[in-house]
């Protein structure tokens, strides 16, 4: 399964936020876009996803444009976990799991039996079966973002899309988001995720983009496209990009701000 971008200019009908943006994601693999604020991540995911119209270029889903799609074949394709936040109506976890089905269901369908043994499993994966009859207005951010990504599992999309899915979460559940994350790509998912953080790319990720000013700066693997230098440049600050071991002998990148 293959979601790609490409040569894609998008934004808004007043203005254009960003152009020239080629870039692909795979089953199987996660793929972090990293930017400042008003870089244009969120806009871009919208036109990924459909919500606004592509300004030039174009959106292939397994090499068909997604102009050509309804938006039920796109929500069964590729799934959405938007920015974390705050929960308004009182249903339980389990409810608001259930209502990533919706793209399986006719217009005046009820729920299946196929439809909550996939919410049930989507909970199992994503380690809130405990919290299924719990009111989601009343748990914790970690849990409620958990719970947003099991709804977004229960639409069996091959390919996900998660719009800063550790803002606004205690360092502990941010580190709890990006183990799940890393182990839905271990099962074959394919996820493009957003953050603000370097140091979740060198946890989570196999491959980077970084966007600048809506235009794409680098793509490619982790390693190679994180430097001091581009993050310097996006991010306005000084930075160097450091190795650290590991207990099983390995090494992984930090990034540390240099200067103060």
């Amino acid at each position: 399964m293959k979601l790609a971008a490409q040569g894609l200019a998008f934004g808004y009908r007043e203005r254009r936020v960003g152009s020239d943006i080629t870039l692909e994601l795979q089953s199987g693999e996660v793929l972090c876009l990293l930017g400042p604020n008003g870089s244009g991540k969120t806009t871009l995911f919208k036109t990924l996803l459909g919500l606004l119209p592509a300004q030039a270029g174009a959106v292939l889903i397994e090499g068909r444009d997604a102009r050509t799609l309804a938006r039920d074949e796109i929500a069964r394709q590729i799934s959405y976990v938007p920015q974390a936040h705050a929960a308004f109506f009182p249903y339980t976890v389990r409810e608001t799991v259930l209502m990533g089905r919706t793209a399986h269901l006719g217009l005046f369908s009820s729920p299946s039996a196929r439809d909550h043994a996939a919410t049930a499993t989507a909970m199992e994966r994503m380690g809130i079966t405990h919290l299924a009859d719990a009111v989601h207005t009343q748990i914790s951010g970690g849990e409620r973002q958990l719970t947003l990504i099991a709804r977004a599992l229960a639409q069996e999309a091959r390919l996900v899309i998660m719009d800063e899915p550790t803002a606004n979460l205690d360092f502990g559940n941010q580190l709890r988001v990006l183990e799940r994350i890393r182990a839905l790509a271990g099962e074959g998912i394919g996820v493009l995720l957003s953050t603000h953080d370097p140091d979740h790319a060198f946890l989570c990720a196999d491959r980077v983009a970084m966007l600048h000013a809506g235009r794409l700066m680098a793509s490619g693997k982790t390693t190679e496209v994180m430097t001091a230098e581009r993050l310097q440049e996006i991010y306005g600050v000084t930075v160097a990009i450091t190795a650290v071991p590991l207990r099983n002998g390995a090494t992984r990148n930090v990034c540390l701000p240099l200067g103060w």
